[in-house]
């Protein structure tokens, strides 16, 4: 049964207008009355910039996306109630309207809660007051806020005839998100929540149909899908009538605090692509695409980083990810040619043997073949239709016209590249204006109470309740009288003040003066500190701060997840064995700092000074430098090192907060990571027992030439002459392609003869305009080894190898060179060969 939603199709041209039909069977989604096989991937508007969207989009069109999927960030377009803010990197519809420029589709996945590591999983938290109010069950008082905003986003789509029922871009929309996985949580009536949120969405009349994600008992009147690593062996609800459609296939993984660098090979993330395609699945997207960058205190959690890189097939800075991108392109082609196959019909399974699978979309003329092999270690020789295959160890071989190889996934031609950062000090690039010796100026912020809304109130505060996530900090501040008599003084002896937190870290000081800290972690946000402390005869304060990094994005009643000190507050260790408990003291109490109050975060301030001396590693600093921007258009980051942890502005915008003294563990980063075999987001980490993260990205349409302001708010204490800037390059291109390769999907054809004359090719391009292939740092036809940036000779070698490679790159932009006996002669006649190349482009 197919069911009807009259939309209008977009056309290769966004400006194109005239109506047709959109269905949904059980096979795929169907445009014009035609079925469609659709590649999708994420890109969230606020984790980049408008200027950066254009390329993003045309990179991601360029790669063979079909469509591009973001969630809508309810805190960000909301964050006081009813008052609405779109601007800048918030313009949704200047978003929607770039993707329909470059003629993609969009599938708007309105939540409203995103999870997505993102603050509070996209709730403002102004709802969190809201009189007896509960987040995300059948409850009033939030049922009848999510439908405002999700009308609001609906009626602005409409008003600006975005929907593909009105010749618009969008074809999907979302309500809800992962609900499935937590609702056994919130009982019986989760189940009528789902319901009423998929018939008010619904009821909202876009002319285009609504998805759930991990919902596998939706309702009818909308679509499940799934997300994961993979979704081959999924099935959605009523399958039937749905398509086998997912949401998020996790190109990588999140950052944190604290955490190692994930990263997924593209040989597994590429099987598993095909492997939903092979098992009749017809709409994949990436989650994420591009990932970005959490600017300000989008970064949830808590402890995401501000990196949101998710080793996506774009950068965290718009650079191709390589090989990642190629290959997934070269994927995306060789499925698109099965595309009129897959589409008419059902898949048929066979077996080959152990873990061998064959799947065949047959109708008329029409056949395409899927040939896997889910073993993790062994290769696989079978037959196939009368033909004989040669099928890697967790791997999927497509055959357009169910007889010629056009890719296998664990084959890659495309060709790699070497990022790299080049820095420059900022004092280089200090402007002209500033006289100073060092570059910067600085103030300090009052340790303790220093603002006049301070309050008092008797007993510890849960802290997002108090500050009502207005600031990352809140001081809790207490004064107590000691004698001469009393236990902690005699002899001299140190006392110890234990604090318990619900996190995320905190700072103590005793009459101003820095005492100890305690930090929490992503799987444990939670702290417990003891700190030797030493009282004067007298009047002392104890002050801490407390400080989060983040708040909880998933689970059930992550909303209702507290932190900041809540006890128990004591001293402890006294001559005579008794504790104190202050925790039930009159506290006073500061959201957040005086600098913030005073918008240092501008640099416009009268009070900052220059002399006499540069304070360094000195806790709660506020910085301050003029400079001028890095030359050229490479993207741009700044490097932390010598820093602790706060947060920065460039021209009075956040870029984020920054940790470069959290380190990574020492262990759990293999050397090499083997894409065979499941793969889960500690597999392959890379950067263990170094900063989760050193370089934080600034965007380049947020810098001048000249006259820029950065300001630091230093948290624990730092040197800020040691800040670099880092500029974004490609240092390498490289490929490595063996005789065994098939050759270039672009070349493939169903007809035998033309396949036996095209063998595998070794292709490279520089990545930007106006650039050409400047020199050839290596080449070896035989047998190289090693990896991109590290190839050496192997004992059989071509003495030709580099002065071919030389005649056929050097000066052009792009080169393509046949890799076999016939182009380099053959140096180890017996042997399988293969061409490694590792150039410059300049």
């Amino acid at each position: 049964m197919r069911i009807l939603v009259v939309v209008l199709l977009l056309g290769v041209l966004a400006t194109a207008s005239y109506c047709a039909t959109v269905t949904y069977d059980h096979r795929a989604l169907v445009i014009d009355g035609k079925r469609r096989v659709l590649v999708s991937g994420s890109i969230h508007y606020p984790r980049s910039t408008p200027e950066m969207w254009p390329d993003l989009i045309q990179k991601s069109k360029d790669g063979g996306l079909d469509v591009i999927e973001t969630y809508v960030f309810w805190n960000l377009h909301e964050p006081v109630q009813g008052q609405y803010d779109f601007g800048g990197r918030k313009d949704l519809v200047k978003f929607v309207k770039t993707v329909a420029e470059a003629g993609l589709y969009v599938h708007l996945r309105i939540g409203p809660y995103v999870c997505a590591e993102w603050n509070y999983g996209g709730f403002p938290l102004w709802l969190h007051f809201i009189p007896g109010i509960q987040l995300r069950t059948d409850n009033e008082p939030f049922k009848a806020e999510m439908q405002r905003f999700t009308a609001k986003i609906v009626d602005m789509m409409k008003k600006e005839k975005l929907y593909a029922s009105q010749g618009g871009p969008i074809i999907l929309s979302q309500i809800e998100n992962e609900y499935g996985n937590i609702d056994q949580a919130y009982g019986a009536a989760a189940q009528t929540y789902i319901k009423w949120a998929a018939s008010m969405a619904v009821s909202l009349d876009t002319g285009v149909p609504w998805v759930m994600c991990q919902q596998a008992d939706a309702p009818a009147s909308v679509i499940s899908t799934c997300n994961g690593f993979y979704c081959d062996q999924w099935t959605p609800r009523l399958p039937e009538k749905r398509p086998k459609m997912w949401t998020e296939n996790w190109s990588g993984w999140f950052l944190s605090f604290g955490g190692a660098v994930p990263q997924r090979p593209v040989e597994d993330l590429a099987f598993a692509v095909a492997r939903f395609f092979q098992k009749g699945g017809t709409f994949q997207n990436y989650y994420m695409y591009h990932g970005g960058t959490n600017f300000g205190r989008s970064a949830g959690g808590p402890f995401i980083a501000t990196s949101y890189d998710y080793d996506a097939p774009i950068d965290e800075y718009g650079f191709l990810r390589q090989p990642k991108w190629g290959h997934l392109k070269d994927v995306h082609k060789a499925v698109k040619l099965c595309e009129e196959a897959m589409v008419a019909t059902d898949p048929k399974n066979s077996s080959l043997g152990p873990n061998v699978e064959a799947t065949v979309y047959q109708t008329g003329s029409a056949c395409a073949a899927f040939l896997s092999n889910s073993d993790t270690k062994s290769d696989a020789t079978v037959t196939f239709n009368g033909n004989s295959y040669q099928l890697p160890a967790w791997s999927v071989s497509i055959l357009p016209d169910c007889k010629n190889v056009a890719l296998n996934t664990a084959k890659i031609n495309s060709a790699a590249m070497i990022p790299s950062f080049m820095h420059h000090s900022v004092i280089d690039n200090i402007d002209s204006s500033e006289a100073l010796g060092s570059g910067w100026s600085w103030i300090n912020e009052p340790v303790g109470i220093s603002k006049k809304d301070a309050f008092t109130r008797v007993g510890l505060l849960e802290q997002i309740n108090t500050t009502a996530d207005k600031s990352d900090y809140l001081w809790y501040s207490l004064s107590i009288d000691v004698t001469s008599s009393d236990a902690f003084l005699q002899d001299g002896s140190q006392t110890i003040l234990h604090v318990e937190s619900l996190g995320h870290a905190l700072h103590a000081f005793i009459n101003g003066k820095p005492a100890g800290s305690g930090t929490g972690s992503a799987s444990n946000p939670t702290v417990s500190v003891e700190i030797p402390v030493t009282f004067a005869s007298g009047k002392n304060t104890i002050d801490l701060l407390s400080l989060t990094v983040g708040l909880q994005n998933y689970g059930a009643f992550f909303d209702k997840t507290g932190a900041g000190i809540t006890g128990p507050v004591q001293l402890k260790g006294l001559k005579n064995g008794t504790t104190i408990d202050l925790s039930s003291q009159q506290w006073t109490y500061q959201i957040g700092l005086q600098g913030e109050d005073l918008d240092f975060p501008s640099g416009s301030s009268s009070q900052w000074v220059s002399q006499p001396t540069l304070p360094k590693k000195r806790p709660l600093t506020w910085y301050k430098a003029t400079f001028n921007a890095p030359d050229g258009s490479n993207p741009v980051a700044l490097d932390f090192t010598g820093m602790g942890k706060g947060e920065a502005w460039v021209n009075g915008q956040s870029i984020g907060r920054y940790w470069p003294t959290n380190i990574s563990p020492t262990s759990g980063c293999p050397d090499s990571c083997d894409f065979r075999g499941p793969y889960n987001s500690d597999k392959c980490r890379k950067n263990c027992g170094k900063p989760s993260q050193e370089l934080y990205h600034v965007p380049r349409s947020w810098l001048k030439p000249s006259d820029n302001t950065l300001v630091l708010f230093e948290e624990i204490g730092g040197d800020p002459t040691q800040i670099s800037f880092a500029t974004r390059q490609i240092e390498s291109l490289c490929s490595h392609v063996s005789e065994s390769h098939l050759s270039p999907v672009d070349t493939w054809s169903s007809d035998s003869k033309v396949g036996r004359k095209l063998g595998p090719v070794l292709s490279l391009e520089c990545p930007f305009p106006n650039q050409v292939i400047s020199s050839i740092k290596f080449a070896s036809y035989g047998k190289p080894q090693g990896t991109c940036g590290s190839f050496s000779h192997g004992q059989c070698k071509s003495s030709s190898a580099l002065s071919i490679v030389q005649k056929a790159c050097v000066g052009s932009k792009s080169c393509s060179i046949e890799v076999s006996v016939k182009t380099f002669g053959d140096p180890c006649k017996g042997v399988a060969k293969s061409l490694a190349v590792e150039a410059s482009c300049r």
